[in-house]
């Protein structure tokens, strides 16, 4: 993503993401020289500025003509991340509650939703998690993983790198770069392929049946790993 792109994931417009970034750059400046600045309209320029002004991302400078002056990028960050785990807590607090969480199996298509929904299984898991995947992906949930170590969680990972995880237990195996599987609990269960970006996909179930599989097969995997020469546990 290139700078603009990440601040729209800030609720700022692309025109909005582009005068953050003059007036971030350039220093506090009139419409006008913003209109200047960016090619944006003169109409525009003011439009987006007011709306900069409402969303906590720009400040009005008082004086013969109002000037705007960028708010810190990481002030503008923070302050929208506390806004949002603020209506968070409060969506949940009012949120009518779900009658039964599903057990049959549910597709998770995209890259990033499906580091999403990994870490979010990793971050509520209450007892366990085994997980077998390539190095490429298990960088990604490093941190997850090292909070549920912290919190007494028992982590087991196959993995093709050596790694110091203390407190995990970790095996080593040739594993194929973008196939995932992740049990929690023995009640949640994930596995497909992440090798295509927004196209990639996996399978999310609560299924016992489907557990116990995945189950089976990585007790199975782990007996082959500590039978091999050479590919006992790390």
């Amino acid at each position: 993503m290139d700078v603009v792109e990440l601040l729209t994931q800030f609720n700022l417009t692309r025109q909005e993401a582009t005068i953050y970034i003059a007036l971030h750059t350039e220093g506090d400046s009139t419409g006008y020289e913003v209109a200047k600045l960016t090619g944006i309209s003169r109409s525009n320029a003011y439009t987006s500025l007011a709306s900069l002004v409402d969303k906590g991302a720009a400040y009005v400078m008082e004086g013969s003509a109002n000037r705007y002056t960028a708010v810190a990028l990481e002030e503008f960050c923070t302050n929208n991340i506390r806004r949002m785990q603020e209506l968070k807590q409060k969506l949940i607090s009012v949120m009518p509650q779900a009658r039964a969480q599903p057990t049959g199996y549910i597709t998770v298509k995209g890259e990033n939703h499906i580091l999403d929904k990994m870490q979010t299984m990793i971050v509520e898991a209450d007892e366990r998690v085994y997980l077998s995947l390539s190095k490429k992906i298990l960088e990604h949930l490093l941190p997850a993983l090292r909070d549920g170590l912290l919190r007494g969680i028992k982590v087991v990972i196959i993995t093709d790198i050596a790694l110091d995880l203390p407190g995990a237990t970790i095996y080593r195996a040739d594993k194929e770069a973008n196939q995932i599987r992740l049990i929690a609990d023995s009640t949640d269960v994930l596995t497909g392929d992440i090798s295509d970006g927004a196209e990639s996909t996996c399978l999310y179930s609560r299924s016992k049946n489907l557990i116990d599989l995945f189950k089976d097969a990585l007790r199975n995997e782990i007996t082959l790993i500590e039978l091999r020469k050479g590919g006992n546990k790390l």
